[in-house]
């Protein structure tokens, strides 16, 4: 029960943390200091991309459901396992990493402009 229990928290956290990863600069739109805490997020996942290097996160997951008497995730990671193949088709999955970026750098984009009418409008009153 409780390798099992690591496995599903793993998983958890991996969603969540892809769903940040997605949204997190939007949601800083909102509350603009979460964008500091977007940024290593984002810069992780560039560099697991770029240099590739695997996530913590799988080597627990696959740990706790092999421990638990489960098929782990393997060798192919999170992503290949849990989306590749069931939100996209394989062969898109370049693709998929490409919208995952601009959806980051659109986010960012926001943040930035959001940023700088905020700072505009506050200047641009007359002292009281």
């Amino acid at each position: 029960m409780f390798y099992q229990l690591v496995g599903e928290t793993a998983m958890v956290l991996h969603f969540a943390y892809l769903a940040y990863l997605v949204l997190g600069g939007f949601i800083a739109w909102r509350w603009p200091r979460t964008f500091w805490l977007h940024v290593p997020v984002a810069a992780y996942s560039l560099s697991i991309n770029i240099i590739g290097w695997e996530c913590p996160l799988t080597y627990v997951e696959d740990w706790g459901r092999v421990n638990a008497g489960q098929s782990g995730v393997g060798d192919v990671g999170f992503i290949d396992h849990y989306l590749t193949g069931v939100i996209y088709p394989p062969e898109h999955a370049f693709t998929a990493q490409v919208l995952a970026g601009v959806s980051v750098a659109v986010s960012w984009i926001g943040v930035f402009i959001l940023w700088w009418l905020r700072r505009r409008r506050s200047t641009d009153r007359p002292p009281a």
